[in-house]
């Protein structure tokens, strides 16, 4: 009898990006870790919010987390 192969989940996937309950991936803004001094508040702002990520890219991360 043939046993049936589980996937393992990606742990870094699950930490980078968010799922919504409407089924949206959502991650950060990159260029916010460090150098903040030299941007201003408005671009500081800005980066705070959570963006979607679409198109093959969220398939692919969706494969990652075994989100259907």
């Amino acid at each position: 009898m043939a046993t049936k192969v589980k996937n393992k989940t990606r742990k870094i996937v699950y930490k980078r990006f968010k799922i919504t309950a409407t089924g949206k991936i959502m991650r950060r803004m990159p260029t916010m870790r460090h150098l903040r001094r030299k941007k201003s508040m408005k671009q500081i702002r800005r980066y705070r919010k959570y963006v979607e990520v679409t198109g093959i890219l969220a398939k692919k991360i969706r494969s990652m987390m075994h989100f259907k």
